[in-house]
């Protein structure tokens, strides 16, 4: 059972705040509000805890700062888990990976059309410049959190069928491991800051740090897809093993 309103101590004027903080912390640690999940806002727990909206709000940021929460422009504040991880090392589904974690995804299509290849694309691609390739931009969520813009290119040679797709309820990776099977991939991973256009993509500061990887796939001789992964560096992180014995020949 938690108190209706934080104890009050008169004789501190930063008793308010700090006892919204123990209470939303004491929610958080005995599993009511789970990883990941949206607290109520800051209007409601004024509400319920009788305090100002300044105060919860000052609680909440506090505990944004200090890791405990993650606040998102415009959606809410989320109870903070470890980051999410991908393995650096593998091409997987970002599907997958969230739903081993027992949590939800859901992607947002901003883009997928067909576009002629810039120089850049085409050598990536191996292409002539100017030739077609198909362009798409995802948001993936986990748990209605933002964590991963997807800016891919595909060589339509090696997948026609790409812009049929309804990525909002498959991934272009979960329809290119079918349509081209993966033989080999190339990674290059930066820390970046994000352009302002990703920003509102992610709900992130533009001061906020990020990770990106770039990734090329081939399947056999062809090359399939060029791709660009941003992740605020504060929901995700990359992780990868080497076991020099299995590498010995």
């Amino acid at each position: 059972m938690f108190s209706a309103k934080p104890p009050r101590d008169a004789a501190s004027p930063v008793a308010l705040y700090a006892g919204v903080k123990r209470m939303v912390l004491a929610r958080i640690e005995s599993g009511e509000w789970p990883p990941h999940s949206r607290i109520p806002s800051e209007n409601a727990l004024a509400a319920e805890l009788k305090v100002s909206k300044m105060t919860a709000n000052r609680a909440l940021r506090e505990l944004a700062s200090e890791g405990a929460l993650v606040r998102v422009q415009g959606v809410g504040s989320f109870v903070a888990e470890r980051k999410a991880h991908s393995a650096l090392l593998e091409v997987r589904n970002i599907a997958d990976e969230i739903l081993e974690r027992g949590h939800s995804h859901a992607a947002t299509v901003v883009m997928l059309q067909r576009e002629t290849a810039s120089p850049e694309v085409a050598d990536a691609l191996d292409l002539p410049m100017g030739a077609p390739v198909f362009h798409s931009v995802l948001v993936h969520h986990e748990n209605e959190l933002p964590v991963q813009i997807e800016d891919r290119f595909v060589n339509p040679a090696a997948a026609p069928g790409y812009l049929d797709q309804d990525f909002s309820q498959t991934t272009p990776n979960a329809y290119l491991v079918r349509a081209a099977p993966l033989t080999s991939a190339e990674h290059v991973v930066e820390a970046v800051l994000p352009q302002p256009w990703e920003c509102k993509l992610l709900a992130i500061a533009r001061s906020e740090p990020c990770l990106t990887i770039r990734r090329r796939t081939w399947s056999g001789a062809t090359a399939v897809t060029t791709v660009r992964l941003l992740c605020p560096g504060s929901r995700y992180r990359l992780e990868g093993r080497f076991d020099a014995a299995a590498a010995r020949p």
